[in-house]
């Protein structure tokens, strides 16, 4: 049985508004594993992930914008709330530094984790362009991922809206603007080149 005194009843509500708040907009909702003291606890027996991650074994099946099933789902478990990309929207995730840099050609809304990793929401159907597709540190959830957002607990912290989608009124910008964006960040970030003859033994 869960322990429910492990979640405070007003954290409850929140997460609860929050996922309904997102399906009325016609986000397709994800219940995640809820962060229990210093682990996450989801619905399937014997589950040893501890990170982050979909409470329910079939994702894709539980995913929905029905917001009485989604309110119902939240009323029995403190869910995280997640977000099934590849639907109505795509997700670009990026470091820090280069979501700062990129905030002023968002358009759209932009979601922060505790661990610095910014997550621009855009419209689906779009590829990572080939100057980004081999970097690590960028990652475009579509079809078949998912991402958190705002208020899910995660170990430090909470998600936060950087850009609320009320602030943007819920509308969604191409991918493309912003990756050209990134790119160029990539480009205004990176190191300079220390010449070679710096490296050159002395006479």
């Amino acid at each position: 049985m869960f322990p429910s005194r492990l979640i405070p009843s007003f954290r409850w509500v929140v997460l609860r508004r929050a996922a309904v708040r997102y399906a009325e907009h016609g986000w397709d909702v994800v219940p995640g594993a809820w962060l229990a003291g210093t682990r996450f606890r989801c619905d399937e027996a014997g589950c040893y992930t501890v990170a982050c991650h979909p409470a329910v074994p079939d994702r894709e099946a539980a995913a929905g914008h029905d917001a009485a099933r989604v309110r119902a789902a939240w009323r029995r478990r403190p869910h995280g709330v997640l977000l099934a990309t590849g639907r109505a929207l795509d997700a670009l995730e990026v470091p820090a530094t280069l979501g700062r840099f990129a905030l002023g050609q968002a358009q759209g809304p932009v979601a922060v984790a505790p661990s610095g990793r910014w997550l621009f929401l855009v419209r689906p159907g779009q590829c990572l362009r080939p100057e980004l597709r081999d970097r690590p540190d960028v990652v475009l959830h579509s079809r078949g991922s998912w991402i958190a957002v705002p208020p899910t607990a995660l170990p430090g912290s909470r998600m936060r809206w950087e850009v609320d989608p009320d602030e943007t009124g819920w509308r969604l910008p191409e991918a493309y603007p912003l990756q050209v964006q990134l790119m160029t960040g990539l480009r205004t970030l990176a190191p300079p080149l220390v010449p070679r003859t710096a490296f050159a033994p002395a006479a």
